[in-house]
């Protein structure tokens, strides 16, 4: 192993910004811490096939700045970080990359706690544990925080259909799940379940057929999904999908998703808004993948986890209360909200 880490020059208000590297394992990857506010830093590792180290340091640097805010928002007493490799996961990826993985997270000290993100895995994960024990969500503890991922957007969409609706009963409910990764399925599963009328998409059209057949669903291609008469729109892939043509052409009323970053730029929110279109914040609803790997970070149990996803639903609930009372976005009022969080006299 020969592992050399370089400290690269950090976006203004961000407190790190690592670039990994070890050529014998194969891994090349950036580590960004954006705050420890409120504890160390806590996110997880994304493998990506990247066009160039640009498009790396722009998804890391958002996303990490995405668990500050989903961390404080889920009052985890825990910062906000993350890290991608990069490369192909479906062909790049081996042991010794995620055991040079971890030991490069291991030489921050403490300072940054790792866990799955797309394309990283349990199995993954136990690799990078090797060398380091910032690694968690590993078989045997938390485990793949996805179903916690999905639960928590689950009790959220319910609360946002109440306000947006007046009633949390999705019966007949329109709703569009675009992504059928292990949270995007674990959602149609119990929005299936919930008696929804299911509109499912994916780039894997094998894995999408068999899940409309399983779930009596529709199907879409990708590129159809701002077609299509919905109520819902739950977006489970990657980020960017919500663009100011896309804000122009949907027809639900309410979003809620696992996606980090849905907007393409923080303007699409009043677009969608100008448009009567609800707009749950993705770092307030996605919260349960991290509240799982938190109970392992702090030794808490299943209830304490449970707890907390009730207390997300709670606050989806009180962002939208005031929302309406004071006419602003939600995503304003999250935002708010976060920074009183943030506060240097609350963090202390």
């Amino acid at each position: 192993m020969v592992l050399t880490l370089t400290d690269l020059t950090a976006p203004q208000g961000f407190q790190r910004l690592v670039l990994a590297q070890d050529p014998q394992a194969g891994l090349r990857a950036l580590i960004c811490l954006h705050s420890t506010a409120l504890g160390p830093a806590a996110g997880g590792c994304r493998m990506w096939a990247y066009p160039d180290d640009e498009a790396a340091i722009h998804d890391v640097t958002r996303l990490a700045r995405g668990m500050t805010y989903k961390n404080a928002m889920a009052d985890l007493g825990l910062g906000g970080g993350k890290a991608v490799i990069i490369g192909d996961a479906r062909t790049d990826k081996t042991p010794a990359m995620m055991r040079a993985f971890g030991a490069a997270v291991d030489a921050l000290g403490g300072t940054y706690w790792t866990a799955e993100d797309v394309g990283i895995s349990p199995a993954d994960m136990a690799h990078a544990a090797e060398a380091t024990r910032f690694a968690v969500g590993l078989s045997g503890a938390s485990g793949d925080p996805s179903p916690w991922t999905a639960e928590g957007v689950f009790r959220c969409l319910r609360v946002g259909a109440r306000h947006v609706f007046g009633s949390d009963d999705l019966t007949g409910r329109r709703v569009l799940v675009q992504g059928l990764g292990h949270v995007g399925m674990s959602l149609a599963e119990k929005l299936a379940a919930a008696g929804a009328r299911l509109i499912l998409t994916d780039i894997n059209q094998p894995a999408l057929e068999a899940a409309a057949t399983r779930l009596g669903a529709q199907t879409c291609a990708p590129d159809q999904v701002f077609d299509q008469q919905i109520d819902i729109l739950a977006p489970c892939a990657l980020g960017g999908v919500l663009t100011d043509d896309s804000a122009q052409a949907l027809t639900a009323r309410l979003i809620c998703g696992a996606a980090n970053n849905q907007l393409a730029h923080d303007g699409v929110a009043d677009a969608l808004a100008a448009r009567g279109i609800t707009y749950l914040p993705d770092y307030v609803v996605n919260a349960g993948g991290i509240i799982s790997v938190a109970s392992e970070i702090h030794g808490h149990p299943d209830a304490w986890r449970l707890d907390r996803l009730t207390a997300i639903a709670g606050r989806v609930d009180q962002m939208l209360a005031r929302a309406r009372d004071t006419g602003r976005l939600p995503a304003q009022v999250a935002d708010e909200m976060v920074a009183a969080m943030l506060s240097p006299r609350r963090a202390a």
